[in-house]
């Protein structure tokens, strides 16, 4: 059945929930997510929220940190925003009823992670996401005027040109993949807050969920899109990884755990001079290179120092998950890199407004220039509630004094596809297949001739794609794969773009930073319409 609404959501983790919260008391809220409303990333944050929350940190330390760790492309403006308006919405979370660990004195217990030159990540355990998940869950339970809809998977986005001819986006074209039905969701406004992408590559951090839906739907939209090939690299997953990999907090090496080769050999002080605190990427390349200089599968996270109580009651997921697999974690930690978290996304402004108008974009999906070429920890969490509350600010704006543009109902049937053809090879192979080549060739370290192949190979896979997405029935992993296939394509083309090394970017053709050309974002686009 088709639906009109003031505001079209689609994602539930904490960009979404936050934007729909600050919406609520002024528009009717439509949110729609592809499974149950608490299956986000977000659920998976381990580590914690960044602000600047103690005694002893300021706004130009923790700007500074971002600035660092982004290697030369963070947007300065984005930064500062980021960080200024960071406190007043880690603390509107905990009205909402986050609950963070304290020091005995009530304070907030805060930690130090990876880039950060001072104690500013509030926490809660080793399971910060999940909190916050659930605290704005039940914010939105009690809200009237927002609506969720769970097991609906957006499919594409409307565009329709305005009475000038320019392309507006008018809502979303809805897949209830519990009965395989699609319906027209019309919305004056819409906000893609949809996640990442991990499931682009075969180990991730991520959820099956994590597949780039939001990106690829803006792209085919006519979206700007920026930054895709920065793709962070957690350094510390558990090894073996599983799907989704368990992700081993950076908080532990805050508190003093140390990375180490499998014969004991402290080797990050050889790559940096922060040691196993050094920024991500840094981490990750050292990591990735001691495995494949020794033949090895993995390294070790060394908790010895923190061993006994500290560990276990601050970081209970994580003893949970080593002794799940048959291990004490004080005998010390398997870890090996997993993809983590996309740094481009949907290009938008400091109010989370995208190249096309009428979208929105916040969270994970967008590149709001705070990353940069790589994310401080923790700094993810931070930037979905400081842009979701900015764009909440101008849409309740545009809602009292903009008469935004509101298409027509559609003059045409929307296709429907046939039924599936048993024929075509499975849409799990394809995807597993996807994510192999994507792990192999546009990986931690690239090269011309590895991204030359993932292009060509993406391709095949696409084109086939296409004929299945085209002349058989709409489905959840038909559309997911379609969307995987298509930020796949984006990472290859902006790695490919980008001809220099820098942060997430690293390439054994052009090693080194070429500022003279590549201090830039690396900005693509479309021409409206959709295809396959």
């Amino acid at each position: 059945m088709d639906r009109s609404t003031d505001v079209l959501v689609i994602g539930s983790g904490i960009a979404g929930l936050t934007f729909a919260l600050k919406l609520a008391p002024r528009a009717r809220v439509l949110l729609v997510t592809k499974k149950e409303r608490a299956d986000s990333s977000t659920n998976y944050a381990r580590g914690g929220i960044a602000s600047v929350l103690g005694d002893d940190d300021r706004f130009e330390l923790h700007i500074q940190d971002t600035l660092v760790a982004g290697a030369g492309l963070c947007h300065p403006r984005a930064v500062e925003v980021l960080v200024t308006e960071g406190p007043a919405r880690v603390y509107e979370l905990i009205e909402w009823g986050a609950q963070f660990d304290r020091d005995p004195g009530a304070q907030l217990s805060l930690g130090r992670e990876g880039g950060h030159s001072r104690r500013r990540i509030a926490h809660a355990g080793d399971h910060t996401g999940h909190e916050i998940e659930t605290a704005l869950l039940a914010a939105v339970e009690a809200e009237p005027n927002i609506e969720v809809l769970e097991d609906h998977l957006a499919l594409d986005l409307l565009v329709t040109p305005d009475p000038a001819g320019r392309p507006v986006c008018t809502g979303a074209l809805v897949l209830d993949h519990r009965v395989g039905e699609t319906s027209v969701v019309r919305a004056r406004f819409t906000m893609l807050a949809s996640g990442g992408c991990g499931q682009v590559y075969r180990h991730t951090t991520n959820p099956d969920i994590a597949t780039g839906d939001g990106i690829a739907m803006a792209y085919r939209a006519g979206a700007r899109i920026a930054n895709m090939e920065f793709i962070q690299f957690h350094p510390t997953a558990l090894f073996p990884t599983e799907d989704p990999a368990f992700l081993m907090t950076e908080a532990l090496r805050g508190e003093g755990a140390e990375l180490r080769t499998l014969d004991g050999r402290a080797f990050m002080p050889e790559y940096h001079p922060l040691g196993s605190l050094a920024p991500r990427d840094v981490v990750a390349r050292a990591i990735d290179h001691e495995i494949k200089e020794r033949g090895e599968t993995h390294v070790i996270l060394d908790v010895s120092r923190i061993a006994g109580e500290k560990l276990e009651s601050h970081f209970p997921a994580a003893v949970e998950a080593c002794r799940d697999r048959g291990f004490e974690p004080a005998e010390g930690i398997p870890v090996v890199p997993a993809a983590h978290y996309v740094c481009g996304g949907v290009l938008t402004d400091s109010m989370g407004h995208t190249s096309l108008a009428g979208l929105y974009a916040t969270g994970e999906v967008a590149c709001s220039g705070v990353h940069g070429a790589n994310r401080l920890a923790s700094n993810s969490l931070l930037e979905a509630v400081v842009f979701a509350d900015r764009a909440a600010r101008l849409v309740s704006y545009r809602l009292q004094t903009d008469a935004a543009y509101v298409a027509p109902p559609l003059r045409r049937e929307l296709p429907k596809p046939g039924p599936e053809d048993p024929g075509l090879p499975g849409i799990a192979a394809r995807r597993a297949e996807l994510r192999g080549l994507m792990w192999d060739l546009v990986g931690i370290v690239r090269s011309d001739e590895r991204l030359e192949r993932a292009e060509a190979d993406v391709a095949r896979l696409a084109a086939a794609e296409a004929v299945r997405w085209l002349s058989t029935r709409w489905t959840a992993d038909g559309a997911e794969l379609r969307n995987l296939l298509q930020v796949a394509e984006l990472i290859v083309r902006c790695a490919r773009l980008r001809r220099e090394s820098r942060g997430l970017h690293y390439t054994l053709d052009h090693p080194h930073r070429d500022n003279e050309r590549f201090l830039r974002d690396t900005v693509i686009s479309r021409a409206g319409g959709l295809p396959w």
